[in-house]
């Protein structure tokens, strides 16, 4: 079929394989294309360098949402539901393919797309990294040329119609979201679902410090975000309590603490974790260091040492008998 230029782009050129239904569909910033494709070097042999099909999960992007290869959205927003396309784009749109490639490969080895990766720019990440570690994608990287992508276009969704990623999310969906897992997050704790629970408490924590991260610290945007992440941190460790993740309570209270040193309940929930874990000088530093904060904790914090004393006495007992029945097998040996 005939090669066009598409849409006057200039170093684009299209050519449709197979036709798609419908009319070319309407995009606003947060709608998400679901798509396959196949990236080849326009050489004699087609050299293919990435196939979705292999790697065995289609593409996803999110419209208006600074996708490293910017051109990929142009292309697909030229094409019908159903419909094939090759696409041949010179180096000009191509430079940041051998970045996007990596972390697509990671995903599909199940590996962190972004490690090792330092929070800048996709730009500024190109002259940090000596290597991708494929070989082919640091041959791209180091002699930019243009690429032919041929993409099958499934699905067109708009912003309501799909769970959207936090990442995916404005600012303002951010914060509406917030309440709402919260409340999800306490309704499957009543349900004892505490795993469940946990997730909604972590994702909306998640929320949070994303917004946080673009306020200066400790002025009063961060400080309201931050009086909405506590009581999440807090409900968030509950869980793990539930679940026996200990170590992992230890870990959020002591981070939150860091920041504030008054907060009672926070003490009590480490306590907590440091008595599971047999750490009892840290765990009655913790109940005592709560009924100073808050005296209506007292009774709470004197049923927990109690606890905390019958454990370690029954512990140190237990101990003494297995210590001697290791020496006394000794003597008989």
């Amino acid at each position: 079929m005939e090669e066009t230029y598409l849409l006057n782009v200039e170093g684009v050129k299209k050519k449709i394989l197979h036709g798609g239904q419908g009319q070319l569909p309407k995009l606003q910033d947060g709608s998400k294309f679901t798509f396959h494709f196949q990236t080849l070097k326009d050489d004699f042999e087609r050299t293919v360098i990435d196939d979705s099909r292999e790697a065995g999960m289609p593409m996803e992007i999110i419209v208006g949402k600074m996708f490293k290869l910017e051109i990929w959205e142009t292309l697909l927003s030229s094409m019908r539901i159903g419909e094939v396309a090759e696409f041949w784009c010179d180096a000009i749109h191509t430079g940041m393919y051998a970045l996007v490639s990596r972390g697509m490969r990671r995903i599909a080895e199940g590996r962190d797309p972004l490690e090792g990766q330092k929070h800048r720019c996709g730009m500024g990440n190109m002259f940090d990294y000596h290597s991708t570690g494929y070989e082919d994608l640091d041959e791209l990287q180091r002699t930019p040329q243009p690429l032919i992508f041929i993409m099958e276009l499934f699905r067109v969704e708009d912003p309501s119609a799909y769970k959207r990623d936090t990442w995916a999310m404005s600012k303002e969906e951010k914060l509406a979201a917030v309440p709402v897992l919260h409340s999800e997050g306490n309704r499957l704790v009543l349900r004892r679902e505490f795993a469940q629970a946990a997730a909604k408490y972590q994702e909306a924590v998640i929320c949070l410090r994303n917004l946080q991260a673009k306020e200066k610290p400790w002025e009063d945007g961060w400080l309201k975000l931050e009086s909405l992440v506590t009581p999440l941190v807090l409900n968030y460790c509950q869980c793990q309590l539930e679940l026996g993740e200990y170590y992992e309570v230890l870990e959020h209270t002591t981070e939150l603490l860091q920041k504030h040193n008054d907060n009672a309940k926070a003490y009590f929930k480490r306590a907590k974790a440091h008595a599971a874990v047999w750490n009892e000088r840290e765990a009655r530093e913790d109940f005592q260091r709560v009924a100073h904060l808050d005296p209506s904790m007292a009774a709470a914090v004197k049923k927990e040492l109690k606890q905390l004393g019958e454990r370690m006495r029954k512990k140190h007992v237990e101990d003494r008998k297995r210590y001697q029945g290791l020496f006394q097998s000794g003597q008989g040996t």
